[in-house]
């Protein structure tokens, strides 16, 4: 492992690489307000055993990576994906195979749409496309009406995680359980959850940014414009939507929705799999993944299609 501090415009981005840098590489995006830590060690570690050399790195605002007076200079998500990009330059990469979880799942999106030529591949996951307005659907959802776009809004679980965190807790013990909570009401019903696994990612976490203060300044990013989602069309980078079957923030249809948008783009069904990066999940998703890089350097070598 090494880690690099990256520049972007007028922030500084944490970031670190596992595996042979001779490996094609693969950059992880994390989710609103995570940092690079929330894609957990072991995981990654079978994404560089799979042979990627594969990059992480703390979302401004995050980490170790630079703190912005949003208040006084407010930023969206073309800086995001700026973020993303410079990262990919700092350590030398001209493209690369991109995995975006939550937050990431948009950014992956949009990097396909404003940067093409950076991506070998793209793994969304734990999001919805470009034209679906989550504002509106959690609205949708509070009321307990259907979502406007056929789409499932998020479910009562999801609810109560935006209840839960609005929630003031009295002491670092009491910070530290309720984001615990939080990932038992993300995981989902179905998965058996490990309370101490993430306690320890948390812990972790903490230990990594220096503070118990938890970021939420992403909560305050616009969504980009739903129009963009009919720009989805003109895709060609080969796209795989993993669908969280007990998600509740993008439940089932959410990825296939997105497959539909992208030409030639796959689905595939993670059983059991929440909001959240289980250990259980992480052989079966990790698989998923490079199977999907390995047959995008295949169509490249080969000049095939994508299926």
């Amino acid at each position: 492992m090494s880690t690099r501090m990256i520049t972007s415009g007028d922030v500084t981005l944490w970031s670190e690489g596992f595996g042979d840098p001779a490996d094609p590489p693969m950059l992880l995006v994390a989710g609103g307000n995570l940092s690079a830590m929330s894609w957990p060690d072991e995981f990654v570690e079978l994404l560089a055993a799979r042979g990627h050399h594969v990059i992480r790195y703390d979302h401004r605002d995050t980490g170790r990576s630079s703190r912005v007076d949003f208040a006084s200079r407010p930023y969206t998500f073309d800086e995001l994906v700026l973020d993303a990009v410079a990262v990919l330059d700092g350590w030398e990469v001209a493209a690369a195979h991109v995995v975006g979880m939550s937050l990431g799942h948009t950014i992956g999106q949009l990097l396909t749409l404003d940067h093409p030529g950076r991506l070998l591949s793209l793994t969304v996951m734990l999001g919805g496309a470009l034209d679906v307005d989550f504002d509106a659907a959690i609205e949708h959802a509070t009321a307990g009406r259907p979502s406007a776009d056929g789409l499932p809004p998020p479910t009562q679980r999801f609810l109560d995680v935006i209840a839960l965190m609005s929630q003031p807790v009295d002491g670092a013990e009491a910070e530290l359980e309720r984001r615990v909570e939080k990932w038992r009401l993300l995981n989902g019903a179905d998965l058996p959850f490990d309370d101490e696994e993430f306690r320890r990612r948390e812990l972790r976490a903490i230990a990594h940014a220096g503070t118990f203060q938890e970021p939420i300044t992403h909560h305050l990013i616009a969504q980009p414009p739903v129009s963009r989602g009919a720009e989805l069309a003109g895709v060609t980078v080969p796209t795989l939507a993993i669908q969280a079957v007990h998600d509740p923030a993008a439940p089932p249809p959410h990825a296939r929705h997105v497959a539909e948008l992208i030409p030639g783009a796959r689905v595939r069904d993670m059983p059991g799999m929440g909001h959240a990066l289980a250990s259980a999940v992480h052989l079966p998703l990790a698989a998923a993944i490079c199977e999907h890089t390995h047959q995008a350097a295949h169509q490249v070598i080969t000049g095939g299609a994508p299926r």
